[in-house]
């Protein structure tokens, strides 16, 4: 039964570049029947994060807050360096008074994703980092989106503080508080122990995550088809720019681990907050871009590990393995 969870864990994420892309597109295929059960989401997204906060103890969160830098150093690069960023290529393609332009914005002002967690455990970046970084731009959030959004275009948008903080302390803070509570106890051995169960298990719930997460943005995509072609390539130059500029921001560091981090987190954003600011606070023009970031985030991120891993290989001439696996 070990074996066989360790052998199933190294070949999903051998598959990876194949699976989360096909589990996205079934999430879309199927997705009247799965959108009834996309309340699942934060409970599976607490499995996955207390999978990973397993080898996460309290000397490695502290030498996360012990360094506060590389977490002030990427929220400039998400929220201050790509907002400019995104304003310049929407005004530059479609001028500044269009509606596109304060999607692309917006895009790149709401908090990181959790699902960079994820993508950073499994490409060997710093969880506990990570974590720290979700945790704080999420508590942020209700000034900075607000300002960015005012700074730029002179528009007032509230952020439901409340509802982003429970979701967190489900998602993110309870499973995290549990998972190094655990990793302490056992002097850090539980996660070697679970690993042939947890880590297949996670590995599914991520990949239920996708498509159940593409299964809720499905009826917006379909009502904004018509203007999908026009702004797709904008809005994936504008993805693969979230990306390279993580990456561009710490290249001089020469440490993978924080390129690895730093690059999902300037990638990927809150999913949920993302389509709720954009469809309830302005018009769907504004939302196209907003979602079809969302869409394209998680294809990103498994092109995006790819190039890590190849990265990887060509500097050291060994693979070397996420420290969650």
């Amino acid at each position: 039964m070990r074996e066989l969870g360790l052998a199933f864990n190294r070949r999903f994420e051998q598959w990876m570049f194949l699976i989360i892309p096909a589990v996205l597109v079934l999430g879309f295929v199927l997705h009247r029947p799965l959108v009834r059960l996309v309340d699942a989401v934060p409970y599976l997204f607490a499995f996955v994060t207390l999978t990973m906060a397993l080898d996460c103890g309290l000397k490695q969160l502290r030498q996360v807050v012990a360094r506060p830098l590389p977490m002030l150093w990427t929220l400039v690069l998400a929220h201050i360096v790509l907002p400019l960023a995104a304003y310049g290529l929407g005004a530059a393609i479609f001028g500044a008074d269009s509606p596109y332009v304060v999607g692309f914005v917006l895009f790149t002002i709401i908090p990181l994703g959790v699902s960079s967690v994820i993508w950073v455990g499994l490409s060997g970046g710093s969880v506990p980092l990570m974590l720290a970084l979700v945790v704080l731009d999420s508590a942020l959030s209700p000034l900075v989106v607000p300002a960015g959004i005012h700074l730029l275009f002179g528009t007032g948008v509230e952020v439901d503080t409340s509802r982003i903080m429970s979701d967190l302390v489900l998602i993110v803070v309870a499973p995290t508080a549990l998972g190094v509570l655990l990793h302490q106890a056992s002097r850090g051995r539980i996660a070697g122990a679970v690993k042939p169960v947890a880590a297949p298990i996670s590995k599914l719930c991520f990949a239920s995550v996708v498509a159940l997460n593409a299964a809720a943005i499905a009826p917006y995509v379909e009502e904004l088809r018509s203007d999908m072609l026009r702004l797709v390539p904008v809005v994936l130059v504008l993805v693969g720019l979230c990306y390279a500029v993580g990456m561009a921001g710490v290249w001089r560091s020469r440490s993978r681990e924080l390129t690895v981090t730093i690059s999902y987190a300037a990638g990927m954003r809150n999913i949920s907050l993302g389509i709720v600011l954009a469809l309830g606070y302005f018009s769907p023009l504004t939302a196209v871009p907003v979602v079809l970031g969302i869409l394209i985030q998680q294809p990103a991120a498994t092109l995006h590990h790819y190039i890590l891993r190849k990265l990887n290989i060509s500097r050291s001439g060994k693979m070397t393995s996420g420290q969650v696996r």
